[in-house]
């Protein structure tokens, strides 16, 4: 918690402010909600020249609605939608060159007015591309020379001074956001769709991995014979350095499980472990998985059953590696 002097605290005041909070979150959403009762054919059409776009969605706009812009772009290219921001002020020195004739160009303004927009017009029109406006004045001059408009107008800021873009930004992405993701369920965009352009996220990551990335194998993978001595069930845990052991049969499948659980209930039960054979301490048929499952499968599985390790077998039955709980924890699944 910050500290402040006494100086400091008389300065402030800090009546109303949760107040006023609750008041900024009333306007915003108020300007949010009052969209949809102007989505229509506008917005319809905007759409369909989204979807129908053999290029990139180029996004300018300037200030706030540039910010915004920046934002929206993201989200149409992380949607499915291929898309760029462009600054207009750079755009008149040069980068007007990042439009071609297959763009679509998306520019917000809320006073549909601002100059470094209507500076760049008149290169968009010449190139012939559709131009899509968001603003809060359909009657604008942007407005004007615009293929469709979307409007955002609000009511009022959410600045106490009704000045700063605040439920005018809002309203802004929020239209950005529904003409993102109303494209990407057109285009019938999928998890997995999503997961390929963030794979170094956490839903990349739960999407994408699967148990044949995680598994262990080789010298990781502790195995037995069904008729060996428990005490060599011991032995290969301990040189694979694992929680557990996988038991296969005469014919190499996969016949039980020793886990330190089991161990322990062998114990309590007086067993001797140096003698008895591993089939009487195992756990028979274990819980199983193939090595083509995703690793959120694994994990549900794990959490279902209540399981620390799981066998991972081919087609034949025959056990090819094992997952442990610490593999999903480390591969940042939990």
């Amino acid at each position: 918690m910050v500290n402040l002097s006494i100086k400091e605290k008389e300065i402030f005041d800090t009546d109303g402010l949760c107040e006023l909070a609750k008041e900024v979150f009333q306007v915003e959403a108020d300007a949010i909600r009052q969209l949809a009762e102007r989505i229509g054919s506008n917005f319809e059409i905007a759409v369909n020249i989204m979807l129908n776009c053999k290029g990139h969605v180029v996004v300018t706009g300037m200030g706030k609605s540039g910010a915004i812009g920046k934002k929206i772009a993201a989200t149409l290219s992380s949607t499915g939608t291929p898309s760029l921001f462009l600054h207009p002020a750079e755009g008149v020195h040069g980068d007007l060159g990042a439009i071609t004739t297959n763009d679509v160009v998306l520019a917000l303004s809320y006073s549909g007015e601002t100059n470094e927009l209507l500076a760049i017009l008149p290169a968009i029109k010449r190139l012939g591309v559709p131009l899509i406006v968001i603003t809060g004045n359909p009657n604008s001059t942007l407005a004007k020379a615009a293929d469709v408009v979307l409007d955002v107008s609000v009511e009022r800021e959410a600045c106490p001074f009704n000045l700063a873009p605040t439920a005018s930004a809002a309203a802004m992405l929020a239209m950005g956001d529904a003409l993102a993701l109303t494209a990407m369920k057109a285009r019938k965009f999928t998890p997995e769709d999503f997961a390929k352009l963030h794979p170094a996220g956490a839903l990349g990551r739960r999407l994408l991995l699967k148990v044949k990335d995680l598994m262990r194998t080789g010298e990781r993978l502790a195995i037995v014979h069904y008729s060996e001595p428990t005490k060599a069930a011991f032995a290969a845990i301990t040189k694979a350095r694992a929680g557990a052991c996988v038991v296969i049969d005469d014919e190499g499948k996969l016949c039980g499980i020793v886990t330190d659980g089991d161990l322990r209930r062998a114990l309590l039960k007086d067993v001797n472990l140096f003698h008895a054979a591993v089939n009487e301490v195992m756990t028979k048929s274990p819980k199983v998985i193939h090595p083509e499952a995703l690793a959120t499968e694994a994990l549900h599985l794990m959490q279902t059953h209540q399981i620390d390790d799981l066998p991972v077998i081919d087609e034949d039955g025959r056990p090819i590696g094992m997952l442990d709980v610490q593999d999903l924890l480390q591969a940042g699944i939990i």
